[in-house]
């Protein structure tokens, strides 16, 4: 493999794939473009999720227990706060909230995410490029049945994922624009691979950015994404009630039909290998691997699986 990687990333199963990725791609070569969606404030600071899960993840420095935050944080404050009152379903550690302080301090001295994010990989001797979708506000939303609509974070770690979802709101995301060097990485990439993440809320409100989907359109370079869905359920997280709210079929099939008119490629997992014949039939180039990531071993397999497709490809 060579020339520049682009990834587009979510959270947590992003950053189980990007633990491969860098093992298989040269640091200078990568640059990661990470969903913003789930941003929001939290006691006073701004924190942004995606951004720091893919950051610890790749630094060794995540807690591995709740695949989010530092190992061996203390929640010194959060505790305190709860103590005096207010709510703290959001658990956010010590060290953890100085680097959101960090970026709400060097965000209200006029600095653009995009650097802070850089600041903040440089901080964790990480050598390569991580970029948020935006340097704007971009909060998605979940709608509810009863005509509720809230934050994505109130509605994942708040409110547990609750099955009445009517729609997804990313309409915050299609009024911002790219952050810096986002549109010039897709352009320039030989290769552009997307994670296992959340098509709904962690990749769709990359491609809800203006001028994400044109680029990656106009890009000559091979899209290859793996499944986040493996037998019909998602690995994490609550994709198969939103893929559901919105008409598409919870399988590996599913989401290749839900990506198929923007990627060339599809990695799916070995236990589906059955639909091999089908995604094939979409037009994409695919490949039935073991994609459940438990260690970075199993993680470089996919993460190599996925070039090879975008090498077949060329």
């Amino acid at each position: 493999m060579s020339g520049p990687v682009v990834v587009l990333a979510g959270g947590v199963g992003a950053a189980r794939y990007l633990r491969g990725v860098v093992r298989a791609v040269p640091p200078e070569a990568l640059t990661v473009v990470v969903n913003t969606g789930d941003d929001r404030s939290f006691y006073g600071v701004h924190v942004s999720p995606d951004l720091d899960i893919v950051t610890y993840t790749l630094a060794e420095r995540i807690d591995p227990e709740r695949g989010f935050g530092l190992a061996g944080d203390t929640y010194h404050l959060v505790d305190r706060l709860a103590e005096l009152g207010h709510e703290t379903w959001f658990r956010l550690g010590d060290a953890d909230y100085a680097n959101c302080l960090h970026r709400t301090l060097r965000l209200a001295a006029g600095a653009g995410l995009h650097e802070v994010t850089d600041e903040l990989r440089r901080d964790l001797g990480l050598a390569l490029r991580l970029l948020p979708m935006s340097n704007d506000p971009c909060p998605t939303r979940v709608e509810l049945s009863g005509g509720s609509s809230i934050h994505f974070e109130e509605y994942l770690v708040r409110d547990g994922a609750p099955t009445d979802v009517e729609a997804v709101d990313l309409s915050a995301a299609r009024a911002s624009r790219p952050a810096p060097g986002v549109l010039d990485a897709i352009a320039s990439a030989r290769t552009i691979l997307v994670c296992p993440s959340n098509p709904i809320v962690s990749i769709g409100p990359i491609l809800a950015v203006p001028g994400v989907r044109d680029a990656l359109d106009a890009s000559s370079a091979p899209i290859v994404a793996v499944s986040p869905i493996v037998s019909g359920a998602p690995i994490k997280g609550p994709a198969h009630t939103l893929l559901r709210a919105l008409g598409i079929e919870v399988s590996a099939l599913g989401v290749a039909r839900f990506y198929a008119d923007w990627i060339d490629g599809f990695v799916f997992d070995e236990r589906d290998a059955a639909l091999l014949p089908e995604v094939e039939a979409l037009g994409l180039a695919a490949a039935a691997v073991d994609t459940m990531m438990v260690d970075a071993t199993v993680s470089e397999a996919v993460a190599r699986a996925a070039l090879g497709v975008a090498d077949r490809l060329r």
